[in-house]
């Protein structure tokens, strides 16, 4: 690998990759506009036909292509699958002396259902036939092109022996190149493994088009399906080393924390932490018009990216089959977990014969388990969503939401972008709630809060953690404090919601009979009364007394020594001065005794009520009583 250049290639890049028949000169003409030969194995150059993925690159002016070079033998289709992901533009390839054929209709579909939008078509060894049949297989080519993305793209004749349309070529892919629009760098890194292999003096490579976010030396890297972890020591991009890739480029990553041979084509290179495979796919599925029917639970050979495994296929809405040309969302599941996201594209194959039936592109990878009809309603929505959409159509169906970073993995968007698909909170990380949801969970807790109010007038709020339990039982615990924040009409105060209005205001019976309550707490002196005897004194029933007396303990005129036991407040001031008055002495609870008058019953709870307000100091079997510091001035 070559010495490191800093920061993205100026120069403007496309990919280009090659499609159509066997033999119908796809590697010759690459190698006739690069020199580069794309055909690397030995059996390869033996047999005379592509069987694995070649790349080569052309430098042109002001313009670079990448070209990724496809076999097109039919038994070598699912390797020009792993090549054709990514591709900015198609090439596709028509050899004069036989027109088209099984595999340039093939190829030529594939691109159409991978959603590529550009092209030229290359007429290769034009020099073998006539110009009239030329012109005829001209008329073939429009004739398959017609009404799709290749319609009205350039024709150009070639010939890769004498050289004749080579540069007309090489114009209509500078003038293709300038008409792209640039790639979007700011997403996740993601790049689909095409190759790996270990090269003397640098170890392992990894090369692949790099369809998502950027990538620089030094950085670490996750490999899914596996998870496992590798740091970039070098990026080559067309033969030469920089210090940064972006997305639309062709690279080589030299990596280090693995072997070549742990490496695979099929797995997916990107941030740590940050994408989960999947197992089970909601999809978008077009038919081709040339496949047979698709009936409910049929095997299929499922492409995305450079991976590939065996799916099932599960029809969401009925008929209980997909005509052919038909469109019909459907269910998918996988043999093996895969890397793919909302937004994703794929092929999917017939098992026999072996031939492409049609593709899609991917909606959900964690589809939730609903009815036929709800189901095709949501995928539905999502189909007809843009990305920050479809977002909010997942955040939606999260009860209380979910983290920033979670709905960004789910989505596949970049977080600044998943972050406008909902209302976002800052708690223990960043937070967002689809805004229907939001609007249910306010009215929610205000209408809680309310009854709770009701119910209990004379109490100041519902605990928070009651609240939150009976609400939102598995949102994060900051998340109930935000949602009061949001509110105009509730608040928080010491632990406690409230709506801003509420104030316990007694009636006259009710005054009297905390009167009566306190009387009875400050006759009965340090002999603490239970709740029950205070509950008598009031004259009122238990359960409205009880009120009476949480309230009276909140507002300090009763104060609680021990679970069940109550003093006035005048009687524990005195028993405090009292105590203080014996300032640095120890003693024993028999000498508490004698100073109180109390018995044992009523000296221990007495004591441990002084530990906790660190009055006394326990010390063994004695205590100590703690001198206070006199204020200041």
């Amino acid at each position: 690998m070559a010495e490191s250049e800093k920061g993205f290639n100026a120069m403007t890049s496309m990919i280009a990759g090659t499609a159509g028949h066997v033999d119908h000169g796809k590697t010759a003409l690459i190698r006739a506009l690069t020199g580069i030969d794309t055909d690397r194995l030995e059996e390869e150059k033996r047999r005379g036909i592509s069987i694995d993925i070649g790349f080569a690159h052309l430098d042109l002016g002001p313009v670079r292509v990448a070209f990724v070079d496809v076999p097109g033998h039919e038994r070598f289709v699912k390797n020009m699958l792993a090549g054709v992901g990514g591709i900015d533009a198609v090439l596709l390839v028509v050899a004069a002396n036989e027109s088209v054929r099984p595999q340039t209709r093939e190829h030529f579909d594939i691109c159409r259902l991978l959603g590529v939008r550009r092209g030229i078509v290359a007429l290769t060894k034009s020099d073998l036939v006539e110009s009239g049949h030329l012109e005829l297989v001209r008329m073939e080519v429009e004739q398959l092109v017609a009404g799709s993305f290749l319609e009205g793209a350039p024709v150009v004749a070639v010939s890769s022996v004498t050289g004749s349309g080579l540069e007309e070529l090489k114009q209509a892919l500078r003038d293709l190149c300038s008409e792209l629009p640039g790639r979007d760098t700011t997403g996740s890194f993601r790049l689909p493994v095409d190759r790996s292999f270990s090269l003397r003096g640098f170890g392992t490579v990894v090369t692949g088009t790099l369809i998502e976010g950027a990538i620089s030396t030094g950085a670490e890297i996750e490999a899914q399906p596996g998870g496992r972890r590798l740091r970039v020591r070098g990026i080559e991009t067309h033969g030469r080393a920089v210090g940064q890739a972006g997305a639309g480029e062709r690279v080589a990553l030299n990596v280090t924390g693995a072997e070549a041979a742990l490496l695979r084509r099929g797995q997916v290179l990107l941030e740590p932490d940050r994408f989960e495979t999947t197992r089970e796919i909601a999809c978008e599925l077009h038919l081709l018009a040339s496949a047979r029917e698709l009936k409910q639970g049929a095997p299929v050979h499922f492409h995305a990216g450079t991976a590939q495994t065996e799916a099932r296929v599960r029809l969401v809405a009925p008929p209980e089959a997909v005509p052919p040309g038909a469109a019909a969302s459907v269910r998918m599941r996988l043999a093996s977990p895969l890397l793919v996201l909302p937004g994703d594209r794929f092929i999917i194959r017939q098992f026999s014969p072996v031939v492409t039936i049609g593709g899609g592109m991917v909606l959900d990878t964690a589809p939730p388990r609903l009815g036929r009809v709800a189901m095709a309603k949501r995928l539905d929505a999502l189909r007809a969503a843009d990305p920050i959409g479809r977002a909010s159509i997942f955040l939606a169906a999260a009860p209380y939401g979910m983290s920033l970073r979670q709905l960004a993995a789910r989505s596949g968007l970049p977080l600044a972008q998943a972050a406008h698909a909902g209302e976002l909170f800052s708690i223990s990380e960043p937070w967002l709630i689809g805004r229907d949801r939001l609007r249910a969970l306010l009215e929610a807790l205000e209408t809680a809060v309310a009854a709770f109010h009701e119910t209990l007038p004379l109490s100041p709020g519902m605990g928070v953690e009651p609240l939150r339990i009976q609400l939102a039982p598995k949102a994060p615990r900051g998340l109930l404090r935000a949602l009061v924040e949001r509110t105009e009409t509730l608040q928080i105060e010491q632990e406690f919601v409230r709506q801003t209005g509420h104030r316990m205001t007694l009636s006259r019976d009710q005054a009297q009979a905390v009167e009566r309550m306190e009387a009875a707490a400050e006759n009965a002196g340090l002999q603490a009364l239970p709740f029950e005897a205070l509950a008598a004194a009031s004259g009122l029933a238990p359960a409205p007394a009880r009120q009476l007396i949480e309230m009276a303990l909140r507002d300090g005129r009763l104060v609680r020594i021990a679970p069940e036991l109550i003093l006035g407040r005048m009687t524990l001031a005195r028993l405090e001065k009292l105590v203080q008055s014996h300032a640095g002495e120890n003693f024993s609870i028999a000498k508490f005794k004698t100073w109180t008058g109390v018995s044992r019953k009523y000296a221990v709870p007495l004591l441990e009520y002084l530990d906790r307000r660190k009055l006394t100091r326990r010390q063994g079997d004695e205590r100590q009583v703690i001198a206070r510091q006199p204020p200041i001035g």
